[in-house]
């Protein structure tokens, strides 16, 4: 079987939230029901850059793989993700994956929230206003009927361009506030989505009832939300605890402070499959803290080499 490279372009003619909202929720499936293996990010670096490594696998989902990164000190960070085939181990594909990336994270918020925000959750407030946000944005409001999104970032008219690009992609109204506490007081499901390394999410702005996805941080030098989120939170999910150990710096000073436990984090793949409880009242506050996992990526991968395949798009390079 040739070999297949796919540009960013290439995955971003196939690639759509729909799309990555089912390949995330069949790969959180496979792991809840341990029919799949997901490696912690792994990292090693120069003095110049960083190379992160996420590798993962699922038989049945047709995903073998791995994600690998660059994070340069000067210059953009390059993303791919290498798969094989699932029953010779030839190299099957190679593809460009940032915004392959900025999908599958958004997704993975998407099946959160579905699993664990109210069904009548229809306000969103997002902290942040990057690539990780739009795509945060998009699949909430996939999966719960969003009739308003407030925005803020520190840039006024970045905000107010975000804000205008996402009202477009949604068909929601989407307003840039001039505060993170506006952008989280009384609304239904908050987002983070920064490259904070203090918190920017307050516990006492929280209104009861509402769902939490924090996906801004993978370090654990770096939160995003206060320890107060997690004192006032009723349920606590993360995509992998075993990679949280390693990198959830949002969980680190709740831990410390005796204010949270490892008991009281769950694993989101069993917790959607049924063998943990969710949300139990409408007034619990619940929180996903992503991180972001190879299996996540491969799952997507693997979907968009289906798609390249039957619509012959990119291009054979062995």
């Amino acid at each position: 079987m040739p070999v297949l490279y796919l540009t960013e372009a290439d995955v971003g003619s196939l690639l759509t939230m729909d799309l990555a909202i089912e390949a995330v929720a069949a790969a959180f499936r496979k792991v809840g029901c341990d029919e799949a293996d997901n490696v912690p990010r792994r990292r090693c670096q120069t003095d110049r850059l960083m190379l992160h490594v996420l590798p993962a696998a699922a038989k049945t989902l047709g995903a073998v793989g791995f994600k690998a990164y660059t994070t340069p000190r000067d210059g953009p960070a390059r993303f791919h993700v290498t798969l094989f085939d699932p029953k010779t181990g030839e190299l099957a594909a190679l593809m460009e994956a940032d915004l392959l990336g900025q999908f599958r994270t958004g997704a993975a918020s998407g099946v959160a929230t579905k699993k664990l925000a109210r069904p009548d959750a229809a306000t969103v407030g997002c902290i942040g206003t990057g690539k990780q946000a739009r795509t945060q944005v998009l699949a909430v409001c996939k999966v719960r009927p969003v009739t308003r999104v407030a925005v803020y970032g520190r840039d006024a008219s970045r905000s107010a361009a975000f804000a205008a690009q996402l009202a477009a992609e949604t068909g929601v109204a989407v307003e840039a506030v001039d505060s993170a506490e506006a952008a989280v007081r009384g609304l239904d499901i908050v987002i983070t989505a920064t490259t904070a390394r203090e918190p920017v999410l307050k516990g006492e702005w929280l209104a009861d009832g509402c769902h939490v996805n924090l996906v801004g941080s993978n370090f654990l030098a770096k939160a995003e939300a206060d320890v107060d989120v997690f004192r006032r939170a009723s349920l606590v999910s993360v995509d992998s605890k075993e990679q949280a150990r390693l990198e959830a710096g949002d969980l680190l000073a709740p831990l410390n402070q005796h204010v949270l436990s490892w008991a009281d984090v769950f694993d989101f793949g069993p917790l959607l499959v049924g063998k943990y409880p969710g949300r139990q009242t409408p007034h619990d506050i619940t929180v996903f803290k992503s991180l972001g996992l190879g299996i996540e990526d491969v799952a997507v991968a693997a979907r968009v080499l289906d798609l390249a395949r039957q619509k012959g798009v990119g291009r054979e390079i062995l």
